[in-house]
């Protein structure tokens, strides 16, 4: 890799991301004393007091709308899924079912909890990147998926 690389666009988009999450997760907890994590955010809609659904809600709108105002702006990437249906399934609730052993996301966990160093966010975070590395592995070099 060499220096003219760093002035690609990807890794110009992929810095400036990781900045706006690293800065919106720091004035999300010191603006409004909560963690962003998705998992909670989400999971506090169905169990939210009336005076706490209207963050919540308007949280997961941004999430949502985002991409749609970037579009106005930027042309947005291809992106090519290679699973199928039933894969992407089992893919989603094996996450969902590992968001609720391990009381929070990714985002929760590996941003949120992590800078605060959190020793449970840590081992989390540890624990999921070594699963992800462990199946890319095995399906992608060993299985030849």
């Amino acid at each position: 890799m060499n220096l003219s690389d760093f002035t690609h666009s990807a890794y110009i988009a992929s810095l400036s991301g990781g900045l706006l999450i690293g800065i919106a997760a720091a004035m999300f907890v010191l603006l409004n004393g909560r963690i962003a994590g998705i998992s909670g955010i989400l999971a506090g809609l169905i169990q939210a007091n009336k005076g706490d659904k209207i963050w919540r809600v308007m949280f997961v709108l941004g999430l949502v709308t985002a991409p749609f105002v970037y579009q106005l702006a930027f042309d947005m990437p291809v992106v090519t899924i290679e699973a199928g249906t039933i894969q992407l399934i089992i893919a989603g609730l094996l996450v969902g079912l590992g968001t609720s052993y391990a009381s929070g996301c990714t985002s929760g966990h590996g941003v949120c909890g992590i800078s605060r160093g959190s020793i449970r966010s840590i081992a989390a975070t540890l624990t999921f990147m070594t699963a992800g590395f462990i199946t890319v592995y095995l399906t992608r070099h060993l299985l030849g998926l």
